[in-house]
Order: structure tokens, then C-alpha cells, then sequence
């Protein structure tokens, strides 16, 4: 595992650790610390490959990025790219519900959805974000045919600013019902 390590125009690949404090110890304004040295030998030693971002001052950070590329070029023309089979958890097609959400089965669905609605406060006249509880039943193809009909639904009836969640969130569930007649 390498690490390409960026604090705006100053960047590097190295092979170790002990080389990215190196680096990083080499400019004066990141002001290096145990603290931040132990960090980030836990950043490199834990299975995170999220890029990481060190404050330095007010809106200004430098950033850590695991990759497996061998050279800069590598990295730069991103051929060392991790692929999903690489990493098993993050996988969507291991989730049991995306599979239940596409799988078509026509008939009666009971959906449930939980949003932001725009309401408007009469007292301050002012707007504001409020959770919502929807539940409806109707006829649909498949949970994501459900969502989608209770969202058409729903946008017709409120502020246009309201915000609907993914479908394959927690904030949306369906289950069937049965078959239509």
C-alpha cells in the first residue's frame, strides 16, 4: 500500500509512513506534533481507504490517499484505481434490499416514506423544513415502482422544496401486499 500525500502545490507517492512524516515534516506552515504523527500512523495502519484531510489552519488542509498505484503516473492516470470486487462490504448487489427493490413482482404495495417538507409558519411567515410520515398503498410493479409512485404523487402536492430520500435508504419501506384483481 502507498501513500500520495497533497498540501497544495508540494505532492508525493510514498511506500511507507515513515516516509509521509518525512515529507510532511519537510513543510514548515503543516507544523508536524506527536498527536497528528500517531493519527496518522493509525490512518495508514487501519483498512480505511477513504482519502483523508488534516486541518492545518482556517480552510486549509492537506490530504492523505491510500492507492495501490507504483508511480505518480500510475496514480495520476488513475490506473491503480480499487474495483468494487475488491471490497465485498461495499458491494450494492450484496444488499438483500436493492435486490427486493428491483425485483418485479406486480400487485398491491404499502410504502412508506419519511421526508422534508417545506411549511410555511403563519405566525413568522417564514418557511421551514418539517419530517414527514407518508404511507400509501397502491398498485405498482415493484418497491422501486412504489417509491417512485408515491414520490410522483407526493411532488404534486408539496412545496417544491421539499427533499425525498433515496429509495434505498432507511427513510423508505414497502412490503407487498398481494396481487391485484
Amino acid at each position: 500500500m502507498n501513500l500520495y500525500l497533497r498540501y497544495f502545490d508540494n505532492e508525493t507517492l510514498v511506500h511507507n509512513v515513515d516516509d509521509a512524516l518525512d515529507f510532511l515534516s519537510s513543510i514548515p506552515e503543516i507544523g508536524m506534533n506527536a498527536e497528528m504523527e500517531a493519527d496518522i500512523r493509525d490512518y495508514v495502519a487501519s483498512d480505511v481507504f477513504y482519502p483523508k484531510r488534516y486541518k492545518v489552519r482556517t480552510r486549509v488542509y492537506f490530504i492523505i490517499i491510500k492507492t495501490e498505484a507504483a508511480t505518480m503516473m500510475d496514480f495520476k492516470q488513475k490506473k491503480a484505481l480499487r474495483t468494487p470486487s475488491a471490497e465485498p462490504s461495499m458491494r450494492i448487489d450484496n444488499n438483500p434490499v436493492v435486490l427486493r427493490l428491483t425485483e418485479e413482482q406486480p400487485g398491491w404495495y404499502e410504502g412508506a416514506l419519511d421526508f422534508k417538507r417545506v411549511v410555511l409558519i403563519p405566525a413568522t411567515g417564514k418557511y421551514e423544513y418539517r419530517d414527514t410520515h407518508f404511507v400509501a398503498r397502491c398498485k405498482a410493479r415493484s418497491g422501486q415502482d412504489c417509491y417512485n409512485r408515491i414520490v410522483d404523487h407526493l411532488r404534486g402536492r408539496v412545496d417544491s422544496r421539499s427533499q425525498f430520500p433515496s429509495s434505498k435508504g432507511k427513510n423508505f419501506k414497502f412490503k407487498y401486499l398481494g396481487m391485484w384483481k
